[in-house]
């Protein structure tokens, strides 16, 4: 085999290289640290729901969280809705 022939073969390794750590490896990061904040969630912290929704949380078990609005109303989500919890500032 001269070096001709590998050339390809190599481009397609080093594109692959490059995809996984642009936008593969990122991305395997940050659901890491989405699934580890889902997963410490605490009754009392103020979150952010995935369509937007601020509200503190109420109640909370294995796959749900219960949370409430300023007005005192509840509502019921899925652990995996939270996208974010707010900072005490």
């Amino acid at each position: 085999m001269d070096a001709g022939a590998l050339s390809p073969l190599i481009m397609l390794v080093l594109m692959f290289a490059i995809f996984y750590f642009l936008l593969i490896r990122p991305q395997q990061k940050r659901q890491k640290q989405v699934r580890e904040m889902q997963d410490s969630l605490e009754k009392g912290q103020s979150v952010i729901t995935i369509g937007g929704f601020h509200g503190v949380i109420h109640a909370i078990d294995e796959g749900t969280v219960v949370l409430e609005s300023d007005e005192g109303v509840k509502l019921t989500y899925d652990r995996t809705a939270i996208r974010e919890v707010k900072s005490e500032e």
